[in-house]
């Protein structure tokens, strides 16, 4: 009996698939490291959650729940008109959510009626789908103001509130 034996059979079979071989051998290797020092680096990255403890994002978090905000009052007194653009035509320019549309005399009579302490107190504490209108970006005596303006374009009698004697004194 006669014994074969197999050469052991290898995939390189010629020079130049050797020298293809030790290139690859070599770069797989530093290409593998390069990837993996560039994406796991010290350097920061932007992107989702690499942020979270910079200067910035702390002190976002550090930053306390409410602000108080002051408001110096002072300046000349805005006229009704001038509140009533700025603050009231939103809704009443177009009678949205209910508002009694601006010079919609049967949708401010029966407003009218309820005299104008009423007409301001509802415009400062709010009313309906109205939000209150006081402490906000105008005074009390303006938002007042805008309300006659508003009741008179609707068909009211109200004359436009004047600023008390001492502050009109102070403010000249």
């Amino acid at each position: 009996m006669s014994q074969h034996h197999d050469e052991p059979q290898s995939p390189i079979k010629t020079p130049k698939q050797l020298i293809l071989a030790v290139i690859f051998a070599f770069l797989v290797p530093i290409f593998a490291i390069a990837l993996l020092v560039r994406n796991v680096g010290t350097n920061p990255r932007d992107g989702a959650g690499t942020n979270a403890m910079g200067e910035q994002a702390v002190a976002e978090r550090l930053r306390p729940v409410g602000q108080v905000l002051i408001k110096l009052e002072g300046g000349p007194l805005k006229t009704g008109e001038q509140v009533f653009q700025a603050q009231c035509s939103a809704c009443h320019a177009a009678g949205l959510l209910g508002a009694p549309k601006f010079g919609d005399a049967a949708a401010w009579g029966p407003r009218l009626g309820q005299g104008f302490a009423a007409l301001v107190n509802s415009a400062l504490k709010g009313k309906g789908n109205m939000g209150p209108q006081g402490g906000g970006d105008h005074s009390d005596l303006e938002i007042a103001r805008a309300v006659a303006h508003m009741a008179n374009a609707g068909g009211g009698k109200f004359e436009e509130p004047k600023a008390p004697e001492g502050a009109a004194s102070a403010a000249n």
